[in-house]
């Protein structure tokens, strides 16, 4: 067992919906999907907290709070120019940091 705060890559957990919703897409979207996953599990800060933090995303990829007001909540990580995104929640811990995705959507 490791000693003090874990980093990345994190342990990403999807929603059964989420799963569901995923596996529906075409291909090209999931593929697109799982980029945009790659990128949370290997974010430093999965938040993304700071200015310009999530500068270093591919073009197309944002990352903002779905409530401005809890910025620890929820966020939604947009990808390919918005059309679609991964809503998430990363819990911060010692032993298990965790990204749970109870979104997915792309159009």
């Amino acid at each position: 067992m490791t000693e003090g705060f874990m980093g990345p890559p994190w342990q990403a957990d999807w929603t059964e919906r989420a799963e569901e919703d995923r596996e529906s897409l075409p291909a090209v979207a999931r593929d697109l999907v799982q980029a945009a996953r790659a990128e949370l599990v290997t974010a430093a800060d999965p938040y993304f907290r700071g200015i310009d933090a999530d500068r270093l995303l591919p073009t197309g990829m944002v990352v903002e709070p779905a409530q401005s007001t809890r910025p620890g909540g929820q966020h939604v990580l947009y990808f390919d120019h918005g059309r679609g995104w991964l809503r998430y929640q990363f819990t911060r811990r010692v032993s298990d940091p965790q990204i749970v995705i109870e979104e997915c959507f792309w159009q």
